[in-house]
Order: C-alpha cells, then sequence, then structure tokens
C-alpha cells in the first residue's frame, strides 16, 4: 500500500484546512484497522486452550495488551477531535464564500 498523497492545486487556507481534515481522516481509518487487529488478537487467545493457569496468565497479559492499546487509541481520539474542533470554522467559511477562479489573482 503507498502512502497517500494530499494535494493542494492552489495552498491558501481553505486547501490546508481541507488536507488537515484528509489527513484526519485517514488516522482515523488507520485507528480503525489497529481497532481490527487488536480485536483479531483478542480472538486467536479465546481459541487457543486453556489448560493451565500459565494459560490463563497470558490470557491476561493479551487482554492487558489490547486495553493499553484502547486507552492510547481514546487519547489520540481525543487529540483528532480537538484539530477537527479546529478546523470546522474555517471549511464553514470556505464553503460560504464562492470558489476562486483559477484565473483571478
Amino acid at each position: 500500500m503507498s502512502m497517500p498523497e494530499i494535494k493542494c492545486v492552489n495552498i491558501d487556507k481553505c486547501c490546508a484546512a481541507a488536507s488537515l481534515a484528509q489527513s484526519i481522516a485517514l488516522e482515523e481509518a488507520a485507528i480503525s484497522h489497529i481497532l481490527n487487529a487488536e480485536g483479531e488478537k483478542i480472538q486467536k487467545a479465546l481459541t487457543l486452550e486453556l489448560c493451565s493457569m500459565k494459560d490463563l496468565k497470558d490470557l491476561l497479559d493479551v487482554n492487558r495488551s489490547v486495553a493499553d492499546m484502547v486507552d492510547k487509541i481514546t487519547a489520540l481520539e481525543a487529540i483528532l477531535e480537538s484539530k477537527l474542533d479546529l478546523i470546522i470554522p474555517i471549511l464553514d467559511d470556505c464553503h460560504k464564500r464562492p470558489p476562486k477562479s483559477e484565473y483571478e489573482e
């Protein structure tokens, strides 16, 4: 998978805000993949037979690992939300005014 590119032909405030929104969306997509992988990790751990206390300890370790990742993702989500809250007014303003023609200076 190649790295996505965010392109602006004319770099202005509206383009920058749109690029930030796109970057937030890409981060959200990455987060969804991480959460899916964590769910698969739990499913794999649960399919293993629990024969001894060592197995139970391993299962608890997996659970702790997933819980730590979810905590970190929750913190990241708060940051992404605050970024989005900052750029929404800019994007709203951009949609209210007519777009510049590429021939305007």
